[in-house]
């Protein structure tokens, strides 16, 4: 079990070492983003923003028209709502090579509170041009996705969590940007995760298995650009869909889903995730339960999309 913040803390230490153009920006957050071993190693290329996300984005928009390759880090409310403006107009706009890595995203901030917990980040981010969004499910996966960013030229966004997550990709895997992983083969309804969610559809999909439903389960780390192949397929093949995601259901991964939905094999989609409404105080776990976010949640919504199905 590793949190995806710790997985990038590794990777950026990792990828600094190999790539000097690497310059990575805080705001005041360093151990809680886990930029702070890369700063000990790389001092002359770390800048600590203090509390001030909007001159964090600004000035990383700066460092990468100098041909820099510069990862702003900060958490997932702070880097989407306080920064918008300078994200949209200074790093989007000109296209500019920065890498957001945004921590604590999502309900399992936990007992820091609703204000803390950023469930409307990747409606934000995915509705602004020249933005590529990502959101790894396990550390090998963030691995992947740093460097992936590092590689390619443009504005990215990496939704990062802050609790532990388990394994599910052996380090050799191979991912490929765009392209969704498919976990497991199933004929009667696609359950389609991202981040901290992809373990729990495989687990629904487990309990599904018992009471006879047969679901495929399909990580969709990146959700812009949308791997829309796959998503029509499993809508032709399986008949149905549920979307999983730690996120409002308006927006985010399943708002992506049902758009490519529309425009490709119409079936029954049902979202899980956080309702219209802002998050709770309480321990990760217990909100999730709190808000419909648990295994035998998504396996009941399985149920209720292929009650739905025409197939």
């Amino acid at each position: 079990m590793i949190a995806t913040r710790a997985a990038y803390g590794r990777a950026l230490l990792d990828l600094g070492a190999r790539n000097p153009n690497v310059v990575v920006l805080d705001a005041d957050l360093s151990k809680s983003t886990m930029t702070f071993e890369f700063a000990k190693r790389f001092p002359e290329r770390f800048i600590q923003m203090g509390i001030a996300e909007q001159d964090l984005m600004g000035t990383a928009a700066g460092i990468a028209t100098t041909g820099k390759i510069a990862f702003a880090s900060t958490f997932a409310i702070f880097a989407t709502g306080r920064a918008f403006e300078q994200v949209r107009n200074g790093i989007c706009y000109p296209g500019l090579n920065v890498k957001i890595c945004a921590t604590h995203a999502g309900l399992t901030v936990g007992e820091d509170g609703a204000s803390h917990q950023s469930i409307e980040d990747i409606a934000l981010m995915r509705a602004v041009p020249k933005m590529t969004v990502v959101v790894p499910s396990d550390a090998v996966q963030t691995a992947w996705a740093v460097n992936t960013a590092a590689a390619t030229d443009g504005p990215f966004y990496i939704r990062l969590g802050r609790a532990p997550s388990p394994a599910i990709y052996q380090p050799d895997h191979e991912f490929h940007l765009g392209k969704a992983e498919r976990l497991r083969d199933g004929r009667d309804v696609t359950l389609i995760a991202c981040g901290y969610m992809t373990p729990r559809a495989l687990a629904a999909a487990d309990l599904l298995a018992g009471r006879g439903i047969s679901a495929r389960v399909i990580d969709m780390a990146t959700i812009k650009p949308l791997d829309e192949a796959a998503v029509a397929e499993a809508a032709a093949e399986t008949g149905a869909i549920v979307t999983v995601e730690e996120h409002s259901i308006i927006g985010g991964l399943g708002g992506a889903v049902c758009e490519c939905v529309c425009n490709s094999v119409p079936v029954p989609v049902v979202r899980v995730g956080v309702r219209d409404m802002f998050g709770k105080s309480g321990k990760p776990e217990a909100l999730l339960s709190h808000f419909g976010l648990t295994a035998e949640d998504i396996a009941s919504a399985a149920q209720a999309a292929v009650t739905r199905s025409h197939r």
